[in-house]
């Protein structure tokens, strides 16, 4: 699965495949995913699957961008 992540100034944003979803860490962002993985049946119990979160670089300053091009990526691992 991948997903775009992003900052809204307050929360951590990621949404992709019909998800969007936000939480104010990134390790409550992370049980959110599994979570919501879980519960769409988008993983099996007993089953693993790697979520791949590509940082939206549009929301740095475009002067960065060329020194940043992985800047947040994120693989999150999911158990089912």
């Amino acid at each position: 699965m991948e997903l775009v992540i992003r900052h809204n100034g307050r929360d951590w944003v990621v949404e992709g495949d019909g998800l969007s979803l936000s939480a104010p860490t990134l390790e409550e962002l992370d049980r959110k995913v599994g979570t919501t993985m879980r519960e769409k049946g988008l993983i099996k119990e007993g089953e693993k699957t790697e979520v791949f979160m590509a940082f939206d670089n549009s929301t740095i300053p475009e002067w960065i961008r060329q020194y940043a091009q992985h800047y947040f990526n994120r693989i999150l691992v999911v158990q089912g």
